[in-house]
């Protein structure tokens, strides 16, 4: 076990407890969720902005029931509030966490991201050559990330960065995916991170107005998030269409982005 997740875990859990995050729309009944997979074990994660309510509730907004939970809830651990949590609490929510992709996952969301990171030969399903997928705050909320304030963001990054940064600096990943533009633009809000920004002809999505939507490409360093020090460079790739719902986005454009990818993580020596 990796006792620095563990500590991730219970710290978030005490967030949950106190009425820190009551105004960012946080599903207080649900787990934190500080990682898809196993860092310790990835060389290579992808980053997106926040864990989907679909992780927690159904398609009529109920909360999954316990054969198709993918992480523990105050129901399922048979608490009344987090305050109550033990020891067994996070074992069970480390456990859903880093086994993620061995039960339940959502894959109707990461088969489409894996695709993206296939060219490296890693996947979150392979379990010699793994991928993870991380978010910059730990926390499902009851709404969608584009429909919350900017203040409701800004805040959740604010008081949860710190758990992004704490999983990176204790893992072995060498590599960040970023998924589209949102989480481009949050991840520079939120740190020090200077991105090379390429315009990429071949990732051009068109659109019927004639406005149509460029594609980029963008390449950093992250050393530094929320003020936790990574001690070492990770290295950053990213691109400006959201692969499962940006409009317009083919087949060829998403192996085209796999393809650069997997050529700039080989580049990159990772």
């Amino acid at each position: 076990m990796n006792k620095q997740l563990y500590h991730l875990i219970e710290k978030s859990i005490e967030q949950l407890a106190t009425d820190e995050l009551n105004n960012c729309e946080v599903i207080g009944w649900a787990s934190p969720v500080i990682t898809f997979g196993d860092p310790s074990n990835c060389s290579i994660a992808t980053l997106g902005l926040n864990p989907s309510n679909k992780e927690f509730v159904n398609d009529e907004g109920n909360e999954l029931s316990l054969k198709d939970q993918r992480f523990p809830t105050l129901r399922s651990l048979k608490i009344p509030c987090w305050s109550k949590a033990t020891d067994q609490c996070v074992h069970q929510i480390y456990d859903a966490c880093t086994n993620y992709f061995t039960r339940n996952p959502y894959d109707s969301w990461f088969k489409s991201l894996d695709k993206i990171i296939s060219g490296t030969k890693s996947s979150y399903y392979h379990p010699l050559f793994e991928a993870c997928h991380l978010d910059l705050t730990p926390f499902a909320t009851s709404r969608k990330w584009s429909e919350l304030s900017p203040h409701q963001r800004n805040e959740l990054i604010e008081k949860t960065g710190h758990c992004l940064g704490g999983v990176l600096k204790h893992s072995d990943i060498k590599l960040l995916v970023l998924n589209g533009q949102g989480v481009v633009s949050s991840l520079l809000d939120a740190s020090d991170l200077k991105l090379a920004r390429t315009k990429t002809r071949h990732w051009t999505l068109p659109r019927k107005s004639g406005k149509d939507v460029p594609g980029f490409a963008y390449e950093g360093k992250l050393t530094k998030f929320r003020g936790v020090q990574l001690d070492r460079e990770i290295s950053v790739l990213g691109y400006n269409h959201n692969i499962q719902s940006s409009f317009g986005v083919t087949t060829k454009i998403r192996d085209s982005i796999r393809d650069w990818i997997s050529g700039r993580s080989m580049e990159l020596a990772l």
